[in-house]
């Protein structure tokens, strides 16, 4: 009997690599909403109304990373299936957009606290006048989601951060790749 012993990364390694995590989802998300807030600032401006929240920017891609981190960790949207990859991309997108929309209000009710208002004054705020902004966010996030979660599926399709490699750092040869897709075919045709 093969006994598997599964051990953790020393807690500095998993620090290291949670922050290095945090820094580009943050970074990714700081890149697509800015296009969104950008465009935002510029149709404001032809209304002579002066709108720069880059800083606020920062700050929610960093809060939203921390719940989508805490959102793969909880494995929400993590089923796995041997079908289409498009479908666990999208389970897990809408998955992750559910968990940022509650957290999302969670925030908006304890920044309102935070200002002396009630959570109804806030939340009231959130979904009243603003209802229909408010479902633009939760659809452009959608939109930025899906990507993201696309990388991830076929990342973990293609196994040990293959696709980030490949992205990143070097991209195997064509001929050893065809190689290997050669082998696996033969290995399931066997």
């Amino acid at each position: 009997m093969v006994t598997e012993t599964t051990t953790k990364a020393p807690l500095h390694q998993r620090v290291l690599h949670e922050f290095k995590e945090l820094v580009l989802i943050s970074l990714y998300l700081y890149v697509s909403l800015g296009a969104v807030i950008l465009m935002k600032a510029a149709v404001l401006h032809t209304e002579g109304i002066e709108f720069t929240p880059w800083g606020i920017a920062i700050v929610k891609a960093l809060v939203l990373g921390k719940f989508m981190l805490i959102g793969e960790d909880m494995k929400i949207g993590g089923r796995t299936t041997t079908g289409p990859l498009i479908w666990p991309t999208l389970h897990k997108a809408f998955g992750l957009l559910v968990l940022l929309i509650i957290m999302t209000i969670i925030e908006e009710a304890v920044v309102g606290l935070f200002h002396g208002r009630s959570v109804a004054a806030s939340l009231g705020e959130l979904f009243g006048s603003r209802l229909l902004e408010t479902l633009a966010g939760y659809l452009i996030m959608l939109v930025v989601l899906i990507p993201y979660c696309a990388f991830r599926v076929l990342g973990d399709a293609l196994g040990e951060a293959r696709l980030a490699r490949m992205f990143f750092v070097e991209r195997e040869p064509m001929e050893r790749s065809a190689s290997r897709r050669r082998t696996r075919a033969s290995a399931r045709g066997a």
